[in-house]
Parts: structure tokens; sequence; C-alpha cells
């Protein structure tokens, strides 16, 4: 260590790095300080990539749910010694002279027996099974149709031979997988957001015990302890906003990118299947919003905790 002197025309003694003027007391430029802000920018991203699902995946629920609450069907069953024909054509008066019932659409018996290829296979002949027969029902906007009304018409009228299916239970089973998809993206996100701390904290701490020789020479002019938490603080929230910035940008750019590979997947020929299998790949305004505030939340959780951690170092 260069020695020092008194008097005049003496050298100043040689400061350390951290307490030269102009100097920050916490450096963002340093090894740790960049890897701690690509940790951020990583788990920010994997965040924002968790809650962007989840929205796309609630909004296509929702959309499938309203598509599909806007249509009943009547299931129409052949039975010995009746005429299955006239009994199509009376469950088809029936409903369409029911308000609220836009159109009704009766499927051929060549439909009805596609409808089960998916699980019988195709090139069967089956002509002698019981094939039941069904009328597909557009429900109008207004006025509001009974369905209890017409399910009650029908029984009446054709007993244990058609019935009403309104995809109650179809809908409950979408609606219960769309909110479990939603709540482990949800829970994904928080885990990310504590991880995150974690890091902070660990960073937090090596970074005091980095800087123990200028904390005591700052307590020794007379700074309290909450004016180096704020140093800290500021100096990691800027860390956080950096890597938290970085991490929502690349994940709207994944999103976006993906997109952009789904619309051109859907202009081939798989891509009507695709669609409805999948949904539109649509993430929307909401979808990118959380995104970004995924990545102010890490920049918030980086600061809070910093601070936290250095007051508790001090005390």
């Amino acid at each position: 260590m260069a020695r020092t002197t008194s008097g005049p025309g003496a050298p100043e003694p040689a400061l350390p790095p951290t307490l030269r003027r102009n100097a920050p007391l916490v450096p963002t430029d340093s090894a740790a300080s960049r890897s701690l802000a690509a940790v951020i920018a990583i788990l920010t991203f994997l965040a924002g990539l968790c809650a962007g699902a989840a929205e796309m995946v609630a909004s296509s629920a929702g959309q499938w749910q309203g598509s599909v609450a806007q249509e009943v069907t009547i299931q129409v069953r052949p039975g010995p010694g009746r005429d299955l024909d006239a009994d199509i054509a009376r469950a088809a008066t029936i409903a369409r002279s029911e308000p609220g019932i836009g159109d009704a659409r009766v499927f051929s018996k060549a439909e009805a027996e596609r409808l089960l290829e998916p699980w019988l296979g195709s090139g069967l002949d089956l002509s002698d099974l019981p094939v039941p027969r069904l009328i597909a029902l557009r429900l109008a906007a207004e006025p509001a149709a009974d369905l209890k009304h017409l399910r009650a018409r029908l029984t009446e009228a054709l007993p244990g031979v058609a019935s009403l299916d309104d995809h109650a239970l179809w809908l409950q089973r979408l609606s219960t997988m769309a909110n479990t998809f939603v709540g482990v993206g949800i829970g994904i996100v928080v885990l990310v957001l504590v991880a995150t701390g974690l890091a902070v904290a660990f960073a937090t701490r090596g970074a005091m015990a980095g800087n123990r020789e200028v904390v005591e020479v700052l307590h020794f002019v007379g700074a309290d302890d909450d004016f180096i938490a704020r140093a800290f603080q500021r100096r990691f929230f800027g860390l956080g906003l950096r890597g938290g910035a970085i991490g929502a940008l690349l994940a709207i750019a994944a999103f976006a990118l993906a997109g952009l590979l789904a619309r051109a997947a859907r202009s081939g020929p798989a891509g009507d299947e695709i669609e409805a299998l999948f949904g539109a790949f649509h993430v929307g305004w909401r979808g990118y919003a959380s995104v970004i505030l995924i990545g102010v939340i890490a920049s918030l959780v980086t600061g809070v905790v910093s601070r936290l951690t250095v007051r508790r170092f001090l005390a």
C-alpha cells in the first residue's frame, strides 16, 4: 500500500475506485452487474412467455365458448317401427317454431356417419347401425331462446327419440381447462418473480460485501443507512429496468414471430385443421400489456429487494 505524508506538497492518498469523484457507489458496468441484468432478462422473458400464453389460451377459450354457446343440437335416435325421416322433420318443425331459433340445419345420413369416422375409421358400412341423426340449431341474438321449453316440447312430441344438447357439460370442462391453464401460468410468473428477488438479494449482499470499506467510510463521514440503501436501490433498479426491458422486448418479438409463422402455416393444406384445434395464434393487446407489466414488476422487485437487503445487512 502506498504511504502518504502530511504537509504542503505531499501527494494525495490514492482512493479506491468507488470513492473517486463522480464514481458511483455501486458500479453497474462490472461483470457481476451485467450477469445480474442478463439473469433478470432471461427470467422476465420466461415469465412474459407464460403470461402471453395464458392470455392467448384464455382468449381462445372465450371465443370457443362464445361460438359453441350460440349453437345447440337435437339428436334424433332411430327406433323400431318408427319413421326416422318423419321424426326428424317433426323435430325440425318444432325447433323452427320456437322464438330465438335463427336456423335449423338437418344433417344427412352421410354427414352423420362421417362424424363417426374419427372413432370408427373411414370406409365402413354403417347402414346396419342405428346411427342417430342430428339437427344443428343456431340461436338468434334476440329474442333469447327458451331451451327448457324446447326440450319439454321435444320430449312430449318424441318421447325417448329426440333429445336436446346445449353443450353445457362441454362448456364447463372447457372453462375449467382454460382456468387451470391460466392459474398455472400465473403461478409460474409468480415463481419467476420470486426467483428474480432471490437473485437480486444474493447479488446485493455480494455488492455490500465487496464495498464494505466504502460503506464504513460513508458511515464515518455521516451518511445514514437510508442514504446507502437508496444508492443501492437506484443502481439495482437500473439493472432491473434494463434486464426487464430486454426480456419483455424479446418476449414480444417471440410472440410476433410466432404469429407470423402461424399465419404462414394457415395458408398451407393443414392450416384449417391447426386453426380448428389450437385457434388463431393471436396474443392481443392484453397479452402484450401483461408482458410489459411483468418487465416493470421485475424492475420494481429488483429495487425493493435490494433496498430491504441493504437495510437488513446494515442492521
